[in-house]
C-alpha cells in the first residue's frame, strides 16, 4: 500500500477523481512508490518520521497529478490567435519524480561532470614532473631558467 492515497491527488488537482480516474491513479501511486523505494530503500524507516511521511505523500501525490492533469505530454496549443504553453519539463507524459522532489527526500541527483578535454602539452609535462617531483621544464636540474630577473 502506498503511502498516498487518491485524495491526496485529488487535492493537488483541485477537483474530485473520476471512477476511472481513481482505479489509474491507485495505481500510478503504485509506481511512484516503487521508483522512490528504488533510491530510497528505507523508506519505511524514514517515513516513521511525520514531517518525511508528509513529504513522501507530497511527492507521490505531486507527480501522480503531473500526469493525470497532462497525459500525453503537450507542451503547447495554438488556435488562430490564442497560443497556451506549459513548462516542458513538467509535461513528459511520464511519470516522473522531479530533481527538486528528489532533494525535498534527501536524494542527492548522483550527477557528476567529466572533464575529457585532452591535456594540453604543458599539462601533461607539468603532471609529469609533479609525479617526479620535479620543476616541469627544468627536468629537475633545480636551476632557474631566468637567472632570479623578470
Amino acid at each position: 500500500m502506498t503511502y498516498a492515497v487518491a485524495n491526496d491527488v485529488a487535492a493537488r488537482l483541485g477537483r474530485s477523481l473520476t471512477a476511472d480516474e481513481t482505479t489509474q491513479v491507485a495505481a500510478l501511486l503504485g509506481d511512484a512508490e516503487i521508483d522512490i523505494r528504488e533510491r530510497i530503500p528505507d523508506l519505511d524507516t524514514r517515513a516513521e518520521d511525520e514531517d518525511y511521511l508528509a513529504k513522501v505523500i507530497r511527492v507521490e501525490a505531486s507527480a501522480v497529478a503531473r500526469l493525470v492533469r497532462n497525459p500525453d505530454g503537450y507542451t503547447a496549443e495554438g488556435d488562430g490567435n490564442y497560443n497556451y504553453q506549459i513548462n516542458w519539463r513538467l509535461s513528459t507524459g511520464q511519470l516522473e519524480i522531479t530533481e527538486k522532489e528528489w532533494q525535498l527526500l534527501g536524494v542527492s541527483s548522483g550527477v557528476a561532470a567529466l572533464d575529457v578535454r585532452a591535456r594540453t602539452p604543458f599539462e601533461r609535462a607539468q603532471a609529469a614532473a609533479e609525479a617526479a617531483g620535479v620543476h616541469p621544464f627544468m627536468l629537475g636540474w633545480g636551476a632557474d631558467p631566468f637567472g632570479g630577473v623578470w
